[in-house]
């Protein structure tokens, strides 16, 4: 299955500055698959190691940081001639070898003839904590679970995908069913890859489920054995209380819904272990729209969205129907939609997510996005409800701003908004941001 994430690795390989890589990403979202195929097509021999439960590797970086010796060694553990530019080293799961994550500093400063990229399922975590972190001497890339984009790919939809990226509103409305029902199946499939191939393959969403709830065992098996004792609990509880917090009108996150006399203080540990290990997005609120949105965020307010709307589906209990067939949402419409647009939005690079929100509550902005320069307002629409009050009272409060709305509607342009259908989301972003982002570099280009 193809992803989109290959260019950028293509890119990091003919960087002249280039240093080892970094890709992050939750388990199972396929790091392992991309760097063994990136290798194949790219460089002519991989040297793969896995460093989990591997004993000629265990002690590789614990006595020193030879680099001779170092090269010598998985060549000898791989059976691959290692040769500057020509093999790529895979380090998978490096975590799980001490020092391991310290020694990309040296393979930066003595060694950076040599192609290396490392992954590991929890290593977020303990970039997070700081462990040995080599900062400035890595360059990193975070992987996510497939798109829509790269959904349709996998399903051989070339033809009907192709019409999308050409954001020709007239000829994607000609389509709008054909896309709606695509849009549901990724809904319930999701972007984890092995549950897409079984859906590709097989069309049966009980074997979907089942790929699927398996995923979800694997990650309760990670916080048992690699989150702090004290805390496997309560990260285990916020985990399975998202659900029912994206299932309220308000999507707010809220102690409450986990236990009776929750508090905030006993459950930021558990929050931020499940953002290190890429489960969920944090969704800042913001108190004013204004570049830089970072510096208006609101720390006591936000919201929580599962990695993948497929997951959401699984944990929750969703019957695939309700996800398949039309109609068969009712309350819980909204939350799917919101989760499939963050998770959307979340795969752009250099962008900054959160939401707005009223300390009375009168009025909330679903998301606001910061897109380079530009902030975008944007409503989520579940159906095609088109009433944007909210929406259209925070743009005539804030000069200068446009509304973008997410719907199962068609294209529409209004002088304070534009209607997007949900199913192009995530490629009318991007096609937005590259836009800008050229208009930049030329301002730029002529001022410097």
């Amino acid at each position: 299955m193809e992803r989109t994430i290959m260019k950028d690795l293509v890119a990091w390989k003919n960087k002249s500055d280039r240093k080892p890589l970094i890709l992050l990403g939750a388990r199972q979202v396929g790091k392992t698959w991309i760097l063994k195929t990136f290798g194949q097509r790219y460089y002519e021999n991989v040297a793969y190691v896995n460093c989990d439960n591997n004993v000629q590797v265990k002690d590789l970086f614990a006595e020193d940081y030879d680099m001779e010796r170092i090269i010598m060694t998985i060549s000898a553990a791989t059976g691959q001639t290692i040769n500057p530019g020509k093999t790529l080293i895979i380090l998978d799961e490096i975590q799980e070898t001490r020092r391991g994550l310290a020694s990309l500093k040296y393979f930066c400063e003595n060694a950076r003839e040599y192609h290396v990229a490392v992954a590991g399922s929890l290593l977020g975590i303990q970039l997070h904590e700081g462990e040995s972190y080599p900062a400035g001497k890595v360059d990193t890339l975070t992987m996510h679970p497939m798109d829509f984009e790269e959904f349709l790919m996998a399903k051989g939809e070339e033809g009907i995908l192709k019409i999308l990226q050409s954001l020709d509103w007239k000829n994607i409305a000609g389509l709008r069913n054909r896309f709606v029902q695509l849009l549901r199946e990724y809904y319930f499939v999701g972007g984890m890859p092995e549950a897409v191939q079984k859906f590709v393959d097989t069309k049966d969403p009980n074997a979907v489920r089942k790929i699927q709830t398996e995923i979800l065992q694997a990650y309760d098996r990670d916080v048992s054995k690699h989150a702090p004792v004290n805390e496997t609990v309560r990260i285990n509880q916020v985990w399975h209380s998202v659900p029912s917090q994206l299932a309220k009108e308000n999507k707010k996150f809220i102690y409450g819904v986990i236990k009776k006399g929750a508090r905030a203080k006993d459950y930021e540990i558990a929050i931020q272990w499940l953002i290190d290990a890429g489960l969920v997005y944090k969704i800042p609120r913001i108190t004013t729209p204004s570049i830089p949105l970072s510096n208006y965020e609101d720390v006591s307010a936000f919201k929580l969205y599962l990695l993948d709307c497929g997951l959401l589906g699984a944990i929750s209990n969703t019957p695939a129907v309700s996800l398949l067939l039309p109609g068969g949402l009712s309350q819980s419409k909204g939350s799917f939609t919101e989760n499939f647009v963050c998770t959307q939005i979340e795969t752009l690079d250099n962008i900054t997510l959160t939401y707005f929100s009223r300390s009375d509550s009168q009025l909330e902005i679903d998301f606001v996005l910061q897109l380079s320069d530009q902030v975008i307002p944007i409503e989520v629409k579940a159906e095609e409800n088109l009433k944007s009050k909210s929406l259209k009272t925070f743009v005539e409060e804030h000069t200068g701003l446009h509304g973008l709305r997410f719907s199962m509607s068609d294209y529409k342009e209004q002088e304070w908004l534009t209607n997007v259908p949900l199913y192009c989301a995530g490629l009318y972003l991007k096609d937005k941001k590259k836009k800008r982002d050229e208009e930049i570099r030329k301002i730029l280009s002529e001022v410097l």
